[in-house]
């Protein structure tokens, strides 16, 4: 087996999972805005808790990206062009979601905070449905000829795999958003996401377990079926530390169960990085869907130099901020726009 595009290959996989363990939960705390907080303090309260990270955080999406596009250019090329209209839609979630961050607090009215609060919850969950669905494709296939292009129409890729992948990472982004929530917060807010952690666990769970049990059918192999079950106890640590109040130790557990969730889902389809469901000889593997030797050669040294510092400074980042926000600390509501703009942009209610 060609040793740097495997290395590259467990360098991608790690990046996913790195974007859904820190990006998973603050699309999920998106969605909860509408889902979870009862009022507007609670909504704030919300937003601060991820208001210091999440930009931070989609750079893995990029570097996720980034890194497909030099490392695998075949991958990178047949997945986005096969994915062109779901992919488009994360990425207009994804601005919808960033600029509702910015507006939200533009002006003290309800119904102006209602519409930023449904971009942000809307947002969110389209980003994470798509990502969730390009990934599961990545991993079960997608209809592609000899050429690596697309068969069919604009929505060939739409599949069940898709729908399951889709819900997966939903689920999981809500669930993790409320593992942090307990973590992060202080007050009713905690109690609430720690309640709401316990009892939705085994149900919100069920699609990311489902995608790795499907994988594990159609192409596992023995350790990989051992990364599940561990996956399953890891989860049933998260529930069980939960109840007893160990809210970061619940938190960790379950990010155990996503790292070793995905290890078990990347792990089974190696050395294919993706599937054809026309003919496995149009599958693009490691060897067939790789830069050379030298470009894989020239990133490893850059990322060798590179991601320690981005980790290091993403670590001290979640350090500095690392206090919990309880309502308490959310001082009154205030227009940033004058009188007359704050009055054209609301009605009255």
């Amino acid at each position: 087996m060609e040793l740097l595009p495997t290395i590259w290959f467990i360098a991608i996989a790690v990046l996913w999972t790195g974007y859904l363990f820190l990006e998973g939960f603050d699309l999920g705390v998106g969605m909860l805005m509408r889902l979870f907080a009862r009022n507007n303090t609670e909504r704030r309260v919300l937003l601060n808790t991820i208001g210091p990270v999440w930009d931070g955080n989609e750079v893995w999406l990029l570097t996720a990206g980034g890194a497909t596009f030099a490392a695998f250019p075949l991958w990178y090329a047949s997945l986005f062009s096969a994915l062109y209209l779901p992919l488009l839609v994360v990425l207009v979630a994804l601005i919808f979601r960033a600029v509702a961050f910015e507006y939200r607090g533009k002006v003290d009215s309800d119904s102006w905070r209602a519409r930023w609060d449904w971009a942000i919850a809307l947002g969110s969950f389209f980003a994470a449905f798509g990502v969730g669905a390009a990934l599961a494709l990545t991993t079960t296939g997608l209809p592609l000829n000899a050429n690596g292009d697309r068969e069919g129409g604009p929505f060939a890729w739409f599949s069940w795999y898709a729908v399951l992948g889709g819900l997966a990472v939903v689920c999981f982004s809500l669930l993790h958003a409320l593992a942090f929530l307990a973590l992060k917060t202080d007050g009713e807010v905690r109690h609430r996401a720690r309640s709401w952690f316990v009892r939705f666990l085994p149900v919100l769970l069920l699609p990311l377990a489902g995608w790795a049990v499907s994988i594990q059918l159609l192409a596992g192999k023995p350790w990989t079926f051992a990364a599940v079950a561990a996956a399953v106890v890891a989860a049933a640590a998260a529930w069980f530390l939960a109840r007893l109040g160990a809210e970061g130790r619940a938190f960790a557990a379950l990010g155990a169960f996503l790292v070793l969730g995905s290890a078990s889902i990347f792990g089974a389809v190696f050395p294919v990085v993706l599937p054809s469901t026309l003919s496995p000889e149009f599958n693009l593997t490691i060897s067939n869907a790789s830069s050379s030797d030298y470009t894989l050669g020239l990133m490893s040294i850059v990322a060798a130099v590179g991601l320690p510092l981005v980790i290091a400074y993403q670590a001290w980042t979640y350090w500095v901020f690392r206090r919990r926000v309880s309502a308490a600390h959310i001082p009154e509501a205030h227009s940033f726009l004058p009188a007359i703009a704050a009055k054209a942009f609301t009605t009255k209610g």
